[in-house]
């Protein structure tokens, strides 16, 4: 019998537990966050969420601007979603100053809010299903995102970081021919979503891959404040439309889609069949929309028509005031929230009567979820990391903030 002689330039290497890390900067992480992860043979044993990287002091930011100006930083939070954000904001603020945006204002916030939860829906289903290899359908699905951001760029000039909700009301109203482009693209979107169906929702492997992995019980779903598809796939139908229906929801009809297993299985369900009802908002929005203005006719807090600057010296005036030292919110406080493509998106702001926020609070959906991961992932394979960390959607602008 042979011996086998131990090489002295190889050391002992602990092959029980092993540390992993995943990130900052990694292919299938949607962001830059580090996980740190103890592992036996393929089994997580335990994980360590780091976060900080993407911190750009948002909230800070917003004390040393006026109110107008902190528009534009919402659109960076969730970038996959910039109209959703800046409607959230601006709603808080008009909530503090007391007053109500004309109708047909609320009807193009409501369309362009639930446009983004199409093409956010879509971003993060067609990230998951290619980091599993399904390349076709993230294909199928990118094409489908393209179509809304067109759409977008066609109200706005711009297709990610939009900037179309004003205190008062929506910087842009719908351009002639909208109805026609939208039903074009739902025709197109909902076909990708016929064949992505097709493809990988009765795949043995990728049902194998998201059943049961990544499960989430009601108990642990309401300790940690999940809201969205994360809370609504253990069964509890919360969601802010129907919760405490703003703007216009509450005149349409639509269903929340809830799951039973908590998995990432039911996660990845709850998204596709959101897009649909969403798509189904939008075609009875369009359906009962009225004409009128996108904006309040008070210039103290919505900037005049140029043509009004040129020719009227209050209007002149007004304008000066709002761009300079931003509107006169009146001091007080107010928390706004809707039901963002990731859960409940809120703003908590609080104004000291001048025209800059002494304080702004986000509510980022997906900070919860992001920090729940070693929950979410012990006693779990490590290739479960990935069909994991996809469907909570994490979104690095809103997580940091």
């Amino acid at each position: 019998m042979t011996e086998t002689r131990k090489d002295p330039q190889v050391p002992d290497l602990p092959f029980d537990v092993m540390e992993l890390q995943m990130g900052p900067s990694h292919p299938a992480v949607h962001g830059i966050v580090k996980l740190l992860t103890k592992v036996s043979g393929e089994t997580i044993l335990d994980m360590d969420v780091e976060i900080g990287y993407l911190h750009r002091a948002f909230e800070k930011m917003c004390e040393h601007r006026n109110w107008n100006q902190n528009i534009v930083f919402t659109d960076r939070l969730n970038y996959c979603s910039a109209p959703a954000n800046n409607a959230a904001y601006v709603s808080a603020v008009e909530k503090l100053c007391k007053f109500e945006i004309p109708e047909r204002a609320k009807w193009v916030r409501l369309i362009v809010t639930e446009l983004a939860r199409v093409a956010d829906h879509l971003t993060c289903v067609a990230a998951s299903v290619m980091e599993l290899g399904a390349f076709s359908v993230y294909l199928y699905y990118i094409q489908g995102r393209e179509l809304l951001w067109f759409v977008l760029d066609k109200i706005c000039g711009s297709r990610l970081t939009t900037s179309m909700s004003r205190i008062g009301g929506q910087a842009y109203d719908l351009y002639d021919g909208f109805d026609k482009d939208i039903a074009e693209a739902f025709a197109k979107i909902r076909q990708h979503l016929e064949d992505g169906h097709k493809l990988v929702t009765r795949n043995r492997i990728f049902y194998d891959r998201l059943r049961n992995t990544g499960k989430v019980s009601q108990e642990m779903a309401l300790d940690w404040s999940f809201t969205g598809p994360m809370l609504r796939s253990t069964g509890i139908a919360y969601d802010v439309r129907k919760a405490k229906p703003h703007w216009t929801y509450d005149q349409v009809q639509f269903e929340v889609p809830v799951g039973d297993h908590g998995d990432n299985y039911d996660r990845y369900l709850i998204r596709m069949e959101e897009m649909e009802q969403s798509m189904r908002i939008i075609e009875q929005a369009l359906a009962k929309i009225p004409e009128g203005d996108v904006f309040v006719n008070d210039y103290k807090f919505f900037l005049p028509p140029k043509y009004h600057v040129y020719n009227s010296i209050d209007s002149l005036i007004h304008h000066f005031e709002i761009v300079m030292h931003g509107p006169p919110v009146p001091a007080g406080e107010a928390y706004f929230a809707i039901e963002s493509p990731n859960g409940e998106h809120g703003y908590y702001v609080v104004s000291d009567g001048t025209g800059m926020p002494y304080r702004v609070r986000a509510r980022p959906t997906c900070l919860p979820f992001t920090m729940a991961m070693p929950d979410l992932c012990k006693g779990a394979m490590i290739a479960d990391i990935i069909p994991t960390f996809g469907s909570i959607n994490m979104i690095g602008g809103e997580l940091e903030r």
